[in-house]
């Protein structure tokens, strides 16, 4: 039988609700964000922020999903998508955007694939802007 954590791109790491992470974080696995974080998060697969997680922080990875609460910039290679019970204060970077009903968000996205994966100041110019509301459209 294998092992199921022979290989990166199938392996999940998991910051429990109880662990408090402060510095630069980054791997080349998914990660599960159930605890806090605060400072900078890179990562080369998925990253989820669990319903328990609270970040502060800038955020990049391959596909970003929210499901707790954010205060920082999201930077995503392909997509990001903020759950129901996300909370979001920053602008988001993706090539796709999701934002689910009843998620709470506040900030810019840009979805320009030429800014999405690269590395912009946090200061450049967004190139459209987007209220989420938990009302119908």
């Amino acid at each position: 039988m294998s092992n199921p954590h022979d290989s990166a791109a199938h392996r999940t790491s998991i910051l429990g609700p109880t662990l408090y992470f402060k510095g630069d974080l980054s791997a080349d696995e998914d990660l599960l964000i159930q605890g806090r974080v605060e400072g900078s998060i890179t990562h080369t697969q998925r990253l989820t922020v669990g319903p328990q997680g609270t970040v502060k922080a800038n955020i990049r990875a391959q596909l970003i999903i929210v499901e707790g609460t954010v205060e920082g910039d999201l930077r995503a290679e392909k997509s990001v998508l903020l759950k129901d019970t996300a909370k979001v204060w920053g602008n988001i970077f993706a090539l796709a955007v999701s934002i689910v009903d009843g998620a709470c968000f506040s900030g810019n996205i840009d979805m320009d694939g030429k800014k999405a994966g690269q590395t912009a100041t946090l200061d450049a110019p967004m190139t459209r802007a987007v209220k989420a509301s938990g009302g119908p459209t």
